[in-house]
């Protein structure tokens, strides 16, 4: 008997932010014959150091299109709140209520409550908000409930106050990490220009560069971040993959929040793709 379709809806707060958070298990997922949407809450029509905001939206929604194509995306939406400006109002509740009951998730993936953007904190309460009222018939009533409580999840982080994140399910992405690396190669100006402005770094011309040198710098200067999830998640690693657990080089790892639907660790760690 053919597995279950099962849907995924990974909520960030702008563009590229769900490509960090979930990039490797979404292409994993896809080739499975699963369906993967992206959401973006705000435009990032303020994540550069000098284009104007409308046009850098612009670019910004092209760029997060580029990438659902690298990924095969069931789709990447970006929602029209302004970068910086993000807060959880009773209007982007309604927007994100019907975002959620529209595609159907099965899971759905946001940031935690203590991370260190405004907009990804905002984003992220107004997501845990949703996950009761997204079962309230006459709440938003135009558009119809899910036909069961989705499970909700946290991507890693690596802040500690309050606490760390927990590894309650972890996926191996090396085997998929070069088509990770070409969706961030799409978000060409945050990882070529507004990123490593804001962190003092050089910044490199794409266009001067091969794709193998694209690769290398992504690589190097932000999958740190899914490595420092694997060392992180060791244990579970080695519990989910054995003696091979010790040698994955990247990972994404997910917290199962205690909203929504409340599946068995077991039941959980199922969720996400070996």
């Amino acid at each position: 008997m053919a597995e279950m379709v099962r849907n995924y809806l990974v909520i960030g707060a702008h563009p590229d932010d769900p490509d960090l958070l979930f990039g490797g298990c979404a292409v994993k997922l896809l080739k499975a014959g699963h369906r993967v949407k992206f959401v973006s809450v705000s435009s990032g029509d303020c994540g550069h150091y000098a284009m104007e905001p409308a046009a850098l939206a612009r670019r910004r929604h092209r760029e997060a299109q580029e990438s659902a194509k690298v990924a095969g995306l069931t789709g990447y939406e970006i929602l029209d709140v302004p970068d910086c400006h993000v807060v959880c109002t009773l209007e982007l509740r309604e927007k994100l209520i019907r975002v959620i009951r529209d595609f159907g998730p099965d899971v759905v993936i946001s940031h935690r409550l203590c991370d260190y953007h405004a907009d990804h904190r905002a984003t992220a309460q107004c997501v845990m908000d949703c996950a009761y009222l997204v079962r309230v018939p006459m709440y938003c009533a135009d558009t119809p409930i899910p036909r069961k409580d989705p499970v909700f999840a946290y991507g890693y982080d690596a802040f500690t106050d309050p606490r760390p994140i927990r590894a309650d399910a972890v996926t191996e992405i090396d085997s998929v990490a070069e088509t990770k690396l070409r969706m961030l190669d799409c978000h060409r100006s945050q990882f070529y220009e507004w990123l490593p402005w804001n962190m003092g770094l050089e910044a490199p011309d794409p266009d001067r560069m091969s794709r193998q040198e694209r690769q290398e710098y992504l690589d190097r200067h932000w999958g740190g971040r899914d490595r420092q999830a694997a060392e992180f998640a060791r244990e579970a690693l080695r519990e989910r993959y054995g003696a091979r657990g010790d040698e994955i080089r990247g990972a994404e790892l997910f917290e199962l929040s205690p909203y929504g639907a409340q599946p068995a660790p077991a039941e959980f760690r199922a969720l996400f793709p070996d």
